[in-house]
């Protein structure tokens, strides 16, 4: 199996971004034990926000690895490769900061972040769908 330069960088860059999450599952460790002041809101939250980033981020890798089946134009190719990683970032990101501050309430204005980013997840799962279904048809075309 060979697999794209492109699909091969953002494999790599999405790997290394794995070990951001494994540092937040030690900081939700802390928090857990008390070692670290978070409300209900902010615990609740910044599980959320670690819980998308790592799952999203296995499923962007799952995607790299189907990309080379996608029958997509350039720019939807490209599109369903970074969706995904794109929404891993906006999600979390929405989640966290959202609750920043000593003891918030309820999320702030942020928290459009998080719906951004579900557009955009749903959009690159979406695109990505449609290609490979596509290039599957195109294959069965061809025998």
């Amino acid at each position: 199996m060979t697999i794209a330069p492109e699909s091969a960088l953002i494999a790599g860059i999405l790997l290394l971004s794995l070990i951001t999450v494994e540092s937040g599952g030690w900081l939700m460790t802390r928090i857990l034990r008390g070692r670290v002041s978070a409300n209900r809101l902010q615990t609740t939250m910044y599980r959320a926000g670690h819980a998308h980033a790592g799952v999203l981020l296995v499923l962007s890798l799952a995607i790299l690895a189907l990309s080379g089946a996608m029958a997509l134009p350039p720019v939807l190719l490209w599109f369903a490769r970074v969706g995904v990683p794109i929404a891993a970032i906006l999600m979390p990101a929405g989640f966290f900061l959202s609750v920043t501050g000593r003891n918030p309430q309820e999320p702030n204005r942020l928290m459009v972040l998080v719906w951004i980013g579900a557009t955009v997840l749903a959009l690159a799962l979406l695109t990505g769908g449609v290609g490979l279904v596509a290039g599957a048809v195109n294959g069965f075309a061809g025998r």
